[in-house]
């Protein structure tokens, strides 16, 4: 049986890795159906000890994602806005919260919706002729699915305004120098390079990975002498657990580990 709920997702499972395609012709759009779908399927991973990485990609050459179906606002509901908004924000952000490692591989137009899903990820791969913009406000909306805040983490306040507030579309290679990616790739390479990456995260102990990404997540919200205190804890954690003692053995048996995940 298939993880995903929705036809629009197709899911592949390589390994320790599970790929996701979003699949919504002709544009790949996001809709009432895709969102719930995804909050499901990430927590079905979630929930599956044997998967350690996840990969997002785009179907077809064109477009890695458009964003939302623009027809669900056409009438200007408030209630429909409302509804769109709520499950944007908990399928992105349990895609954020994902214990593993996500990566973006973007094959095409990362607009709107489409970027924000992206940066929901831990890593994004770009291919060269891949273009990222956020122009709600071209169309009298906003981004509501993490925009307005994960941008500014990730470039700083002066090109989100740029691409936000100035509705400025960025090609791969300034994405790349202002750190909305962190490499770029040629054409038809990004999910090849995606899963190579899924396939480092699966040589780390998923239970290690896990607190790491916790703390760094973390220190975006607290102070650094919390952090710190924070870091310590984790790492006492971990010698409750089988991966712990089977990394410092299998190293010092200079043999590969067998991570457990517990």
């Amino acid at each position: 049986m298939s993880l995903s709920t929705s036809d629009k997702l197709k899911v592949e499972v390589h390994g320790h890795t599970a790929q996701i395609t979003i699949d919504n012709p002709a544009a790949n759009t996001w809709d009432v159906e895709s969102l719930p779908a995804l909050a499901e399927l990430v927590q079905a991973l979630n929930a599956d000890r044997n998967i350690y990485a996840l990969v997002i990609t785009g179907a077809g050459e064109k477009f890695f994602s458009a964003g939302a179906d623009l027809n669900i606002f056409a009438d200007g509901d408030p209630a429909a806005a409302g509804q769109m908004a709520a499950a944007f924000g908990k399928a992105f952000e349990t895609l954020a919260d994902f214990r593993g490692v996500s990566v973006a591989a973007i094959n095409g137009f990362a607009m709107g919706g489409g970027l924000e899903v992206a940066m929901a990820c831990d890593i994004r791969i770009a291919e060269e002729q891949a273009q990222m913009a956020l122009p709600e406000a071209k169309v009298g909306l906003l981004p509501c699915a993490g925009g307005t805040q994960r941008l500014t983490q990730l470039v700083g306040e002066g090109w989100a305004k740029r691409m936000i507030l100035c509705g400025e579309r960025l090609r791969a290679s300034k994405a790349l120098e202002i750190g909305l990616v962190e490499e770029v790739v040629g054409t038809g390479e990004a999910l090849d390079k995606a899963l190579a990456l899924a396939e480092q995260v699966a040589e780390q102990s998923p239970i290690s990975v896990a607190a790491c990404k916790k703390l760094i997540h973390s220190a975006r919200n607290v102070c650094i002498a919390q952090g710190l205190e924070d870091e310590r804890t984790e790492f006492v954690d971990l010698f409750s657990t089988e991966d712990q003692r089977e990394g410092v053995n299998a190293f010092l048996e200079k043999r590969k580990p067998e991570w457990k995940n517990s």
